[in-house]
């Protein structure tokens, strides 16, 4: 059982999880536990209700967009985006050209990331639709508040998370290709040198099926997917897979992986088994094509984003790409496919050395960059050394897509436990924070 360290607050619980984040890039080692801070962060469940339409208006676009770009392109075709916005994307495979999977969804679990400005707005600062992370630490930082405060949730109307698992369960549950009551699912793991392998573990556990790595499950000529366990070889319906496009198959993608399943995109077009996240789901997990999601939902749903865009400045533009080089002292700067906050410009924190760097890549590869104003992040209280004191925060809800739409009542808070900072990412010692959803008309909560 690992401590779980309440940082600056002189509390320690312990979690039955053993909660860490592995991080590959620090001296002091790789494992190292999840900062939770006890003072919740707290949103109104009327004001939820309106980001909630919002989360699932936009997955839905996203999942026609990935859709359309891997059959007709019609949107290319139309014009609404570019046809280089899709030749340039890392992420595009060209694998998956003419596969629609089950109900038409390539993205199940999405994790968008939102911020509040200085006026109260929630913006989508980007949408995560690979292998998003971070829901695990969710549901444990609830239990940690209610081991802590049980008495809080008694009476006070903070809304429940607590059924997410049996959500995500029944949302994969929903895309088996055999009609039978109880198909098999199975979590596929890179295995546990991964950074999220407590989540693909914790995951499994709470939806009651098999962690598997990729040496577990084979193949067979005629494209079935089965596990290798004690008792022979047994079908498998649904994976899981938490393992990125490029291992996910060495027949198709790398060679040399050793992560994935030879045969398995086989398997997956010739519809015997029903891969989560899809294969291919990443070219709309671009921080460049987060750019156009306004004229995509337009497109695929003529309707106006119910949650707005932070301002951006697409570089692959002319116009816009001039007035990011003149002004990359005052913006962020963003590479199209990094993440964890890894390879970015904070413009009113860098140094002049660093802005002519990132003028001389912008020019050297301008459809990769992306530049955005520095918003005014809202704050929540939180325990600092001497006290209590602001630091800066986003949210991760997650949204679950299959035969029905589930959006998380809340989700991860992220905090930058360093005063002034804005880069709230586990990856560089963030923290977290439970996110209490309130609905004052009622009382009670799970």
């Amino acid at each position: 059982m690992q401590s779980e360290v309440l940082p600056h607050s002189g509390l320690r619980t312990h979690s039955p999880a053993g909660i860490t984040f592995r991080v590959y890039f620090e001296d002091a080692g790789v494992d190292r536990a999840m900062p939770f801070d006890l003072i919740p962060r707290v949103i109104p469940k009327k004001e939820w209700d309106r980001v909630s339409k919002g989360l699932q208006q936009r997955v839905r676009a996203l999942n026609l967009f990935i859709d359309d770009l891997y059959n007709d392109q019609k949107i290319i075709r139309d014009g609404v985006v570019p046809a280089d916005l899709i030749d340039g994307s890392e992420h595009f495979r060209e694998q998956c050209r003419g596969i629609s999977p089950p109900l038409g969804i390539w993205a199940h679990v999405c994790g968008s990331d939102l911020v509040r400005d200085g006026d109260g707005t929630f913006y989508v600062l980007e949408d995560n639709l690979r292998i998003p992370s971070g829901v695990s630490y969710m549901l444990e930082n609830r239990q940690v508040m209610k081991r802590v405060f049980p008495e809080l949730f008694a009476d006070s109307g903070i809304q429940p998370i607590d059924e997410y698992a049996s959500q995500l369960f029944d949302t994969l549950a929903s895309l088996s290709p055999r009609p039978v009551e109880y198909p098999n699912v199975v979590v596929l793991t890179p295995g546990a040198f991964n950074s999220a392998y407590f989540e693909h573990a914790y995951l499994a556990q709470q939806m009651g099926v098999e962690l598997v790595e990729g040496r577990d499950l084979v193949v067979d000529d005629e494209n079935n997917v089965s596990m290798r366990t004690i008792a022979g070889l047994q079908p498998v319906d649904v994976i899981y897979r938490r393992v990125d496009d490029a291992f996910l198959d060495p027949e198709v993608f790398r060679p040399d992986s050793l992560l994935g399943v030879p045969g398995l995109m086989r398997a997956w077009r010739a519809g015997k088994v029903a891969l989560a996240n899809a294969p291919g789901a990443g070219v709309a997990d671009d921080k460049v094509v987060y750019a156009w999601v306004p004229e995509i939902i337009r497109y695929y749903l003529g309707e106006e984003a119910l949650l707005p865009n932070v301002p951006t400045y697409k570089c692959s533009v002319a116009e816009d790409r001039e007035y990011v080089l003149e002004h990359l002292d005052q913006l962020v700067i963003k590479p199209a496919n990094e993440s964890g906050g890894y390879g970015m410009l904070i413009g009113p924190h860098s140094s002049a050395k660093e802005q002519r760097k990132f003028a001389r890549l912008i020019r050297a590869d301008p459809r990769n960059y992306i530049g955005q104003p520095t918003l005014a992040l809202s704050t929540c209280p939180t325990f600092v050394t001497g006290g209590v004191g602001p630091r800066h925060v986003d949210l991760r809800p997650f949204i679950l897509s299959g035969s029905q739409t589930y959006v998380t009542t809340g989700g991860l808070t992220r905090v930058a436990m360093k005063a002034g900072s804005l880069v709230v990412n586990s990856s560089q010692g963030g923290g977290s924070k439970d996110t209490w959803i309130v609905d004052t008309s009622t009382g009670g909560s799970n």
